[in-house]
C-alpha cells in the first residue's frame, strides 16, 4: 500500500510493504515536479490511501501523481465507526481525515482514554473515551500561522525572534508567548477536562511544530510520528 497524508502544506508518504515502511517522504504541497519525481522512483502499489484535507485542487495533483499505477487513489473520509473508534460527531462524515486516522492511530496505540493533538499548520485538540469514542476537539490556528496573521494584520508589528516570557516586556517576546500560551493553554484545558472523566488520561503530541510545544506544556506527553499515516495503515488493513 501507498499511504499518503495530505495537509494543508505538505504532503507526506509512505509504502508499506509487510507492515514496514521501506520507503517514506515528505515534501510541500507546491513542489509538484519534485513530488513527481519522488513518486517515480517508488515501486506500484497495489492499493493507495489517501487522506486529503488542501481541497479538490489538490486531490486533483494526487490523482496526477497516481496515473501512472493501475490502482485509483481512494480517498479516505471519517465513518460513524470504523477500526474500533466511534464517532461522536454530529455529521460523522464532516470530521476531517487526518483527525480520523489519527484518533485510529491513537486508539490502536493507547487502547485507552486519550487526547490526541497534532501541531501542524492547524493544531486539532481531540479527545477519546476510554472506550474508544470520539468525544469532540478543538481546532485553532498552528503556532506559525496564528503569529503570521497577527504580524500580518497589524500595521506597527514586524518580524522578530521572540521567546516565551511569563511577563514580555518586548513585542517579539509578547507575540511569541501570546502565541504559545494560547496553544498550551488549549491543550492543558482539554486534557484536564478529559483527565477530570478519566484520571489516567494520556496525551499524544505529533506534527511539524510539536517541538516548539513540548518542551512548555505542564504534563508529559507521549511524541508521535506520523499519526495519520499510521491510521491509514491501519485503516488499509483492516479486514473486511
Amino acid at each position: 500500500m501507498l499511504l499518503l497524508d495530505v495537509g494543508n502544506s505538505r504532503c507526506k508518504w509512505a509504502l508499506v510493504r509487510d507492515g514496514q515502511w521501506p520507503h517514506r517522504g515528505a515534501l510541500g504541497n507546491t513542489e509538484f515536479r519534485a513530488l513527481q519525481q519522488a513518486f517515480a522512483q517508488l515501486p506500484a502499489p497495489s492499493r493507495i490511501l489517501v487522506s486529503n484535507v488542501a481541497g479538490v485542487p489538490m486531490a486533483e495533483r494526487v490523482q496526477a501523481l497516481c496515473a501512472a499505477w493501475s490502482c485509483p487513489p481512494q480517498f479516505v473520509q471519517a465513518q460513524a465507526q470504523q477500526c474500533g473508534v466511534r464517532n461522536g460527531y454530529e455529521q460523522p462524515q464532516r470530521l476531517g481525515s487526518d483527525r480520523w486516522a489519527a484518533l485510529i492511530a491513537a486508539w490502536h496505540q493507547v487502547r485507552g482514554a486519550c487526547l490526541v493533538v497534532n501541531c501542524g499548520t492547524a493544531t486539532t485538540v481531540d479527545a477519546l473515551s476510554a472506550e474508544g469514542e470520539f468525544l469532540g476537539g478543538l481546532i485553532l490556528p498552528g503556532v506559525y500561522l496564528m503569529q503570521q496573521s497577527l504580524l500580518g494584520n497589524t500595521a506597527q508589528l514586524k518580524q522578530a525572534n521572540g521567546a516565551l516570557r511569563d511577563f514580555p516586556l518586548n513585542t517579539a517576546d509578547a507575540i511569541r508567548s501570546g502565541v504559545l500560551r494560547a496553544t498550551l493553554g488549549a491543550i492543558e484545558h482539554q486534557h484536564a477536562l478529559l483527565a477530570a472523566r478519566y484520571p489516567s488520561a494520556r496525551c499524544l503530541l505529533s506534527g511539524g511544530a510539536a517541538d516548539q510545544v513540548l518542551p512548555h506544556l505542564d504534563m508529559t506527553p507521549e511524541c508521535t510520528d506520523n499519526l495519520v499515516l499510521h491510521g491509514l495503515q491501519i485503516i488499509g488493513e483492516e479486514k473486511p
